[in-house]
């Protein structure tokens, strides 16, 4: 019993010297052992899908249609030219164009690709015999067939549909007084019928109508420039007032009748322009070649003063 229990009690001391022996090395094999980093943070990327996450840039400001409406007055057209180049320089970019009359004739050659440089150049060297063909006072002193040579030439022959902008051109119907924007067709037959001022100039027969100058019906056409889409209407005024004292002949009768006309038919026409432009032409008569340069300053001057608000009127369309 008592070798028994030694034996015993020797086998329990050897399992507890064996049991702190393991724990003993345990421990010191833990102090030597390398340290463990601790995770890094996991970035999440997000899943390409094709789109951009940034937001959508804003769409570029739209400028409104600009039209320009240019009056007729002869000799006193001149002045288009002068509105022209001012706004050319200042940046204002025209869209369309509607002419009448005079207007119409530097309207085709601005929208053919000219510029208005080029169009002052043309204006202080253009005889005004070349546009001038006398016929036999039947039914007019002047054919008009010099005029629309003219306009052929310096276009470069392109029809009113080929121009670099678009292009309208008011004209009269002689037999019921009707007006008619030409879109399309001949540009010098357009221009001629368009200038056929009664009594002056012959009628232009086109498709089996007669057609006389576009001032019976728009002296200035702001409403044929609305219709061609302008949101922003240029109209330029350089219709002559009534004269106090006409003279007796048949020439200076027909024209005070027509700027009487005119005027009343303006007070009407000019209540759908954005900005009314007036050159100050005092003193230029309609028929006065010789005061070219007078009349392009005078459009200049009168462009000048109205660019506030025609910048304006522009920012204000903007959208």
């Amino acid at each position: 019993m008592l070798i028994s229990f030694f034996c015993s009690s020797r086998q329990a001391r050897s399992g507890t010297l064996l049991l702190i022996l393991s724990l003993s090395l345990l421990i010191t094999a833990c102090s030597h052992a390398p340290l463990v980093p601790p995770e890094k943070a996991v970035t999440i990327v997000p899943e390409v899908t094709g789109r951009s996450t940034l937001p959508a840039p804003l769409p570029a400001p739209v400028p409104p249609r600009l039209g320009l409406a240019l009056g007729g007055g002869g000799a006193r057209g001149f002045a288009h030219i002068g509105v022209i180049q001012v706004l050319e320089e200042q940046g204002i970019k025209v869209d369309l164009l509607a002419g009448t009359s005079a207007g119409s004739l530097v309207a085709a050659l601005y929208a053919s690709g000219l510029s208005g440089r080029e169009m002052a150049l043309l204006a202080e060297n253009m005889d005004e015999g070349v546009i001038t063909d006398w016929a036999f006072p039947t039914r007019g002193l002047i054919r008009g067939e010099a005029l629309a040579r003219f306009v052929r030439e310096k276009t470069g022959a392109k029809q009113i549909e080929q121009m670099k902008l678009p292009l309208g051109i008011v004209a009269t119907d002689a037999s019921d007084g009707s007006g008619i924007l030409f879109r399309r067709g001949d540009t010098g037959t357009a221009v001629r019928a368009s200038s056929s001022v009664p009594a002056v100039f012959q009628p232009v027969r086109i498709g089996g109508r007669d057609y006389v100058d576009g001032g019976l019906v728009a002296p200035v056409p702001v409403s044929y420039a609305r219709k061609m889409g302008a949101e922003v209407v240029i109209a330029v005024d350089i219709t002559s007032p009534p004269e106090e004292k006409p003279g007796g002949n048949a020439i200076s009768m027909s024209a005070q009748s027509v700027s009487i006309m005119m005027r009343s038919i303006n007070n009407y026409e000019l209540r759908e322009a954005d900005i009314v432009l007036r050159p100050k032409l005092d003193g230029i008569g309609s028929a006065d070649f010789t005061a070219r340069k007078r009349s392009v300053q005078a459009g200049r001057e009168a462009a000048l003063v109205a660019l506030p608000q025609i910048r304006a009127k522009i920012a204000a369309k903007t959208h």
